[in-house]
């Protein structure tokens, strides 16, 4: 088993930043593909980024690419989601995802074996 702890999230303003993190507790970290997703409100769950298992590949949607940067830690087992230049439209609640398959261009979500709670972002105009 596996559990995902986000943190990070909070209120920002229209081009400002925020980090996320989320710590990952009983598994090996090191041999999983992860991703964050975000679902804002009366919306589906959407792709936001993914990262190879060892940190060196990663995938990003369109909506976020160039403002976005995903990264990971595999010694500290944490994941980070380092969000700038945000807009209103990326307000929602902010997940992390971990699967063991070795391709981080896989974005469905029901590919995902494990998920954090969520952290929420808002951001203010």
């Amino acid at each position: 088993q596996v559990q995902l702890v986000e943190s990070g999230g909070g209120l920002a303003q229209a081009g400002g930043s925020l980090r996320l993190s989320c710590v990952a507790l009983g598994r090996t970290f090191s041999r999983s593909v992860m991703g964050w997703f975000r679902q804002a409100p009366g919306k589906e769950r959407e792709f936001v980024a993914t990262i190879s298992w060892g940190g060196d590949m990663t995938y990003y949607a369109d909506s976020v690419k160039g403002r976005f940067t995903i990264s990971r830690d595999n010694a500290k087992n944490t994941l980070y989601l380092q969000m700038d230049s945000l807009k209103p439209e990326d307000t929602a609640v902010y997940f992390c995802a971990a699967n063991s398959l070795r391709d981080h261009t896989i974005v469905a979500t029901f590919r995902y074996d494990y998920w954090g709670r969520g952290t929420q972002v808002t951001v203010s105009s």
